[in-house]
């Protein structure tokens, strides 16, 4: 099936772009059925804004704690319960290895 260069209209800035034949035939091999509805650049924010700048998902909550092994001040994704000991990536990583 031969592709032609198609001018479409951004559903989200309104700018017009061009779908590619080269991209009409990348969706095609993915199995894509529907044509892209918004510009590179609206889709490139999107999907900075979907998975943060990281690539992992949003922006996750830190919190700072005093690692237990050595001592240094360092953050940690969950809130710590006080009830087990907490410890910096250098030293968890050593935990970990060893045990």
């Amino acid at each position: 099936m031969s592709f032609e260069d198609k001018t479409l209209q951004c559903s989200d800035c309104g700018n017009t772009f061009t779908f590619s034949a080269e991209e009409q035939e990348l969706f095609q091999s993915r199995g894509y059925t529907n044509e892209p509805k918004r510009c590179p650049s609206c889709r490139q924010a999107r999907k900075a804004d979907r998975y943060g700048n990281s690539g992992y998902g949003s922006q996750r909550q830190m919190f700072a704690v005093t690692c237990a092994q050595c001592g240094k001040d360092t953050e940690v994704p969950f809130e710590p319960r006080g009830d087990r000991p907490v410890y910096c990536s250098d030293c968890y990583r050593k935990i970990k290895a060893s045990g």
